[in-house]
């Protein structure tokens, strides 16, 4: 399936792919438009975090919560990870600590890399790392509750 959005990824839009790569569509193509484009007039594609879509930002929701809820994602390392990347996308990372670092980093490697398509390359594997992470972290949480006499 093909998916479109905005050039010039930054947060949301790498998150967003990454997601989708991993959990949504594993053979998932990715189209790059100017940020000024009508997501009326794409033709081949499902749009994303552009104005007015549905997986796009409503309130104070960026395009990966848009994500997480229309694809009913519950996974626990995914649901932290939505936190900062929302505070990052939406809130320019003033919130949390994660959200201000993953904002650097977005930034390094928008710096760094030639065009969008070697930004996913590489950021992907970012937010591999921040997967595992997080997913160690509730696995861990998980046993350490069950270990307590709590079943989760």
């Amino acid at each position: 399936m093909k998916w479109v959005t905005r050039e010039k990824v930054h947060v949301d839009r790498v998150a967003c792919p990454w997601l989708i790569k991993r959990f949504i569509d594993p053979e998932a193509e990715f189209i790059f438009v100017p940020g000024n484009t009508d997501p009326a007039t794409i033709k081949e594609g499902t749009p994303f975090d552009m104005k007015g879509v549905e997986l796009g930002h409503h309130g104070d929701k960026c395009s990966f919560d848009a994500f997480m809820e229309k694809y009913d994602i519950t996974d626990p390392a995914l649901k932290e990870m939505q936190t900062f990347i929302r505070d990052a996308d939406a809130n320019g990372g003033k919130g949390m600590a994660m959200g201000a670092a993953l904002r650097v980093v977005a930034e390094g490697y928008a710096l760094m890399c030639k065009d969008d398509y070697e930004i996913h390359d590489k950021e992907f594997v970012f937010y591999d790392a921040l997967y595992a992470y997080f997913q160690h972290k509730a696995q861990s949480q998980g046993d350490a509750a069950v270990r307590g006499g709590v079943h989760a």
